[in-house]
Parts: structure tokens; C-alpha cells; sequence
């Protein structure tokens, strides 16, 4: 990457998230840099989406901006130089980079969904995608280890939309599964309209909380599969996004209210925690069973599998914990690197 277009990545990055990029400075530079080159691309798609004549308009110049990166032709400008750079240098394939933008054209589209399935396929390529991206950067591109981090992604998200509820509501839109919704007698119009806490709205976040449990579950036994220097950091971002679920459930599950939060201090003990070792039983067995992907990422792993059939699974030696820090700034990556930010000041739907 070109320093100069690095600096105007990082300069997109300072403007647009203070909190990734406070967090930042603390990842090693070699994912810190295409990670930034990441950013600031996805920062330039959406205001295009967002803030361009139309969203349609803006969605159609960024696949064409995407196109030209991946021709190795980016467009005079420095958040297309870099990652361009990044592409070509990491290998990084076109499917979780495709699935992201066409998570951003349904959510220009307003899009409702009907059934956890299809609210699946949606954290698939807001999130899920971005776990991918992540993983590859950091060299662990077996189909396992893209399985763990786009469930990863995917786990975060449904945590999020267990979250913001009550804020998602107030902006007129509503990510619960509408059958889930219609099961639990919830007039969804009514709800929009006025936005109130009660037991039946309570279950459903319990529910998808539940959702989420289970895929941070699946995602643990994949940390082994990342290099010994990312995986507190991973490690450390599922705990803490857990632990946003498990402050909502303290609160009567009540999103509408307040805000779900995790305290600094108690991020810095779940942060340490991070740096347990991981059991010798849970990587013996992620080693030997793998993990399918969640049906709704499964596209992403079998494209980039065809584009790279001969991946092996990692083998990363050991290696003694660096507690120097490099635990905390992957969550802000990960939450889909705080696009929504700018808008709601929340970090992710």
C-alpha cells in the first residue's frame, strides 16, 4: 500500500470511527493497515449508498468501483488504491466483498424478515462477510476457520439486533422475524408506531439471544484455527458481545428502555479472560471435526473454496501469550466497523 493513500485511509478512519482507531493503534500492522484499507473503502461505500443521489445510484458505482479494484485498475482514489493493494496482495476473493454491498442494498431497501432464516442470510453479508474478510487477512483461510469467524459475525449481529429493538423501532424499522413476531401476537405496525417494552417482546429477544448463544458457542472452538497472536483478540470480542446479551437479559430483556452496554472495566477482565488458554480437547476437536458453516454464509465459503480449492488447515505453533494488547480492537472491527455510526450512533444493526 502506497503510505500516502494509507494516511488518507487512516484520516477516513479518525474522522469516522474514534474508537476503531483509538483501538487500532494496538493490532500488529500487519492487519492493522489492510484492515484500515478496508475501512475506508467500506466508509466510501456508504456514504455513495447513503448520502449519493440515490441509493440505487450509489450501490451501481460502488460494484463498479469493486470491479475495477479487482481488475487491479482502481479509481483515482486513495481508499480504492489501498484496497486494491490489499486485495491483490492478501488474495482476498470477491464473495464476502460482494455480499457486503448487497448488505447494504437491502438495507437501502428497507428490507423486513419473514423467518430467522432469511434474518440470517442478512447477518450473513453485514457481518458474517466481514468475519470472513477478517480472517483472511489474518492468513486462516481453511473452510473451517472462515466457518468459526463468519458465525462469528453472525452471532454479533443477531446481538445487535437484540439490542437495538427499541432504537430500530424509533427509526421505523423492525429486524425481529416477522413469523417469530406474528407467533408472539405483536401487531408489527402498532409496535412501529409505538414502540413499547413487554413480556411477549422480552421472549423474542430471549430468543434471539439464544440464536446468538449458539453460534458464539460453534465460533469458540475456531479460535484455534487463527494465528496465536489473534485469537485473544477474537476471543475477547465474542466474550464481550455475549456479555452485551447477557447485560440485556439482567435488565428483563427490555430493549426498549435502555440500551444494552458493556462497562470499560469489565471489558478489561473479559479482555484478560481472553488470554486463557484455550482447551488442548476443544482444539483437538475442531481439528478433527471441523465445523459446516451456517447455511446462510455457506455461499461465501463454497466461492471462495472454488477460487482456492487446495487451502489446508492451518497449523500455527505455539506461542506464549503477549499481553502487550492486542484484544480489544477486533470488536470494533468486527461490528461492522461502526458504518452505522455516523447515522444512529450505534455501532451495528
Amino acid at each position: 500500500m502506497l503510505e500516502p493513500d494509507y494516511r488518507a485511509c487512516r484520516q477516513l478512519l479518525e474522522k469516522g470511527s474514534r474508537s476503531f482507531a483509538m483501538a487500532s493503534r494496538l493490532l500488529p500492522q500487519r492487519i492493522v493497515r489492510p484492515a484500515t484499507a478496508f475501512y475506508a473503502f467500506c466508509r466510501v461505500a456508504d456514504d455513495l449508498i447513503d448520502l449519493g443521489e440515490s441509493p440505487e445510484a450509489g450501490l451501481a458505482c460502488v460494484r463498479e468501483r469493486i470491479e475495477a479494484m479487482a481488475r487491479g485498475a482502481p479509481l483515482d482514489h486513495p481508499a480504492d488504491r489501498a484496497f486494491a493493494s490489499v486485495m491483490a496482495k492478501h488474495d482476498l476473493p470477491r464473495a464476502p466483498v460482494d455480499a457486503l454491498v448487497e448488505g447494504f442494498a437491502w438495507d437501502a431497501k428497507g428490507r423486513a424478515y419473514e423467518t430467522l432464516g432469511e434474518l440470517q442470510d442478512y447477518a450473513a453479508r453485514v457481518a458474517g462477510s466481514v468475519g470472513i474478510v477478517m480472517s483472511l487477512l489474518m492468513g486462516a483461510r481453511s473452510d473451517a476457520a472462515l466457518a468459526a469467524a463468519s458465525d462469528l459475525g453472525v452471532a454479533m449481529q443477531l446481538t445487535n439486533i437484540a439490542r437495538d429493538v427499541g432504537e430500530d423501532a424509533r427509526n421505523g424499522r423492525l429486524y425481529l422475524p416477522r413469523d417469530w413476531v406474528a407467533e408472539a401476537g405483536i401487531d408489527a405496525r402498532e409496535f412501529l408506531a409505538r414502540p413499547a417494552f413487554s413480556l411477549a417482546i422480552a421472549a423474542l429477544v430471549r430468543r434471539l439471544l439464544a440464536e446468538a448463544e449458539r453460534l458464539y458457542a460453534r465460533a469458540e472452538n475456531g479460535i484455534v484455527l487463527l494465528p496465536p497472536d489473534c485469537r485473544p483478540a477474537i476471543r475477547a470480542a465474542r466474550l464481550i458481545y455475549a456479555e452485551i446479551g447477557a447485560d440485556l437479559l439482567r435488565h428483563r430483556a427490555d430493549p426498549i428502555a435502555r440500551r444494552a452496554v458493556v462497562r470499560d472495566r469489565w471489558k478489561m477482565v473479559l479482555a484478560f479472560r481472553a488470554y486463557a488458554p484455550l482447551s488442548g480437547e476443544i482444539a483437538a476437536r475442531r481439528r478433527r471435526t471441523g465445523t459446516e458453516p451456517l447455511l446462510a454464509n455457506r455461499f461465501m465459503i463454497d466461492a471462495i473454496g472454488a477460487a482456492s480449492p487446495q487451502r489446508a488447515l492451518p497449523h500455527f505453533p505455539p506461542l506464549w501469550w503477549d499481553v502487550s494488547g492486542h484484544v480489544l480492537p477486533v470488536l470494533s472491527i468486527i461490528e461492522r466497523l461502526e458504518w452505522a455510526e455516523r447515522r444512529l450512533d450505534v455501532p451495528s444493526r
